[in-house]
């Protein structure tokens, strides 16, 4: 049984590679989105763990990590600061360092279990992909909702890959993109210039990254669809007048009064009070959805009893009050609510004071019937979570409105960075999706991806798009779940076979041999 490999780089070259490899990820995701970069961002971290220590692994991982998440959330101090923006990439960094380990250790236990060369440039591939993809998976969902916004599949957005995903949803093409990028480094390890089938792995892999056509789904007719982006004063810390985010969005829905629209939609926060509460705001939804003729898809925060949601409504004149309502199912940690308060006010006092509203999760569906179409939701960062989009296309969505706020990162990449997962959303679903915000850029993407019509940044205006309906879900939809435990989940304890494999070989080669008396018996 073969012994494990040395290091292929020293910590010294190890320590700026990866930290190199995670800002050349960050280029691979908007607003540069230099898509084929996050293939030589993974090889590079890959490079930096074969044949660490578990240390060394931890140390490389987070060198990995930090680089890139210092730079594709560096969104965050537009207006909060650097404190929120090192606490988060801190414990991110913490989390993807702690996870690198387990990447070291496929490289160093399956090799002694497979030895031969289908299992370097196949078996081991797959392995470290599962590690990688479960990583992400643990990241997306803990501490708290977890934080899914540096995923990898994520990034092809603007790829020709990005339809993979309507097969096996976003996790399993981050899958893939390791798979191809580990058996690429093992087949080259292996001197693939003396035997080119050890290639076959990586160019099969790669040809189904780039040659498998999007999952179909069925033409189901078209929506008429007006969206409104106000750009009002929603800040946080916008200086404004009672109900001026509400005018904004009033007063940008002018041009659409007289048109013909099955449905209007506005963004988060495009009501700033509550529409169920206040009588004199849900006279004015009556008022508007009456004068268009059309029902309202609108947001706003909700008290109800003790409680406080950021809620979606579908509101339409004269049925006293909202027809649905879906609350965000995961508000942002730091952001709308704040876990274990105690302890995070005692170390940030005047920071953690800023946020006082506490909302709590929805438990309702992601979806509205709007007059016999389905119309699938998700609320700003709702948008990066599988099950919220999932959930809406089993309950029979045939379109997604997706309602965001941006103005908090006002001049950053923030809001790019999200129409990107929106995006990839659209192919994943195979459904088209409109995607509106307070302040821009929003926009109404195809189910194949492509953009049908948008609103720059920083403008007041609406959109009134025809836009397409689609019905039958994907493969990437209904299979997601499964996908997420066979490539990503099952890689802990596969690994922890391999490890109890090792040893046990490594035991039973270092047993004295057997007496001959003992041996007759």
């Amino acid at each position: 049984m073969p012994e494990p490999v040395r290091p292929l780089l020293s910590m010294w070259w190890a320590i700026p590679v990866a930290v190199a490899g995670g800002a050349v990820l960050d280029l691979a995701f908007p607003d540069v989105g230099l898509w084929p970069l996050a293939f030589v961002g993974v090889a590079l971290s890959l490079l930096t763990l074969i044949g660490r220590s578990i240390g060394g692994s931890m140390l490389v991982g987070a060198a990995f990590a930090a680089s890139f998440y210092l730079l594709h959330i560096e969104w965050i101090t537009r207006y909060l600061g650097p404190v929120p923006w090192f606490a988060l990439a801190g414990v991110e960094t913490v989390l993807s360092a702690v996870a690198a380990a387990f990447l070291t250790l496929a490289y160093r236990w399956l090799p002694q279990l497979l030895p031969g060369a289908w299992g370097r440039v196949l078996a081991l591939p797959a392995l470290v992909a599962a590690a990688w993809t479960a990583r992400e998976q643990f990241l997306g969902s803990w501490p708290y909702t977890g934080f899914p916004w540096g995923r990898l599949g994520m990034s092809q957005s603007e790829s020709p890959l990005a339809e993979l995903s309507s097969w096996l949803g976003v996790s399993g093409l981050s899958f893939a993109m390791v798979f191809v990028t580990a058996a690429g480094i093992e087949a080259v390890r292996m001197r693939v210039w003396r035997h080119a089938t050890l290639a076959l792995p990586a160019v099969i892999g790669a040809l189904v990254l780039v040659l498998i056509p999007q999952f179909p789904t069925v033409d189901a007719g078209s929506m008429r669809v007006g969206a409104v982006q106000g750009n009002g004063p929603s800040g946080y810390f916008d200086e404004r007048e009672p109900y001026a985010v509400f005018q904004a969005q009033l007063d940008g829905t002018a041009p659409l009064i007289g048109e013909d629209l099955d449905v209007l939609l506005w963004p988060e926060g495009g009501i700033d009070a509550d529409p169920i509460g206040n009588r004199s705001v849900g006279r004015a939804l009556d008022d508007l959805s009456e004068e268009l003729d059309a029902p309202l898809i609108v947001n706003g925060a909700t008290e109800r009893g003790e409680h406080i949601y950021n809620t979606s409504l579908l509101w339409r004149a004269g049925a006293d009050g909202p027809l649905a309502i879906h609350d965000k199912a995961n508000p942002v940690p730091m952001g709308e609510y704040v876990p274990d308060r105690w302890f995070f006010e005692a170390l940030a006092p005047d920071l953690i004071g800023r946020i006082q509203r506490e909302y709590t999760p929805g438990t309702n569906a992601p979806f509205f019937d709007v007059d016999g179409v389905g119309v699938g939701l998700a609320i700003c960062f709702d948008v990066i979570y599988d099950d919220v989009i999932w959930d809406g296309a089993n309950e029979g969505a045939q379109v997604y409105m997706f309602q965001t706020n941006n103005a908090d990162f006002r001049g950053t990449d923030e809001n790019l960075q999200q129409l990107g997962f929106a995006r990839m959303r659209a192919i994943e679903t195979g459904r088209s999706v409109v995607n509106i915000s307070t302040v821009g850029t929003s926009q109404v993407i195809a189910p194949d991806g492509s953009v049908i019509d948008a609103l720059a940044a920083d403008t007041s205006g609406a959109l009134l798009v025809d836009v397409p309906l689609r019905s039958g879900l994907t493969a990437g939809v209904v299979l997601g779940p499964a996908v997420q435990w066979l490539l990503g989940w099952l890689a802990l304890p596969t690994l922890a076979l391999c490890g109890i494999l090792v040893r046990a070989r490594r035991h039973t080669k270092a047993a004295p041999p057997a007496k001959d008396g003992a041996a007759q018996v």
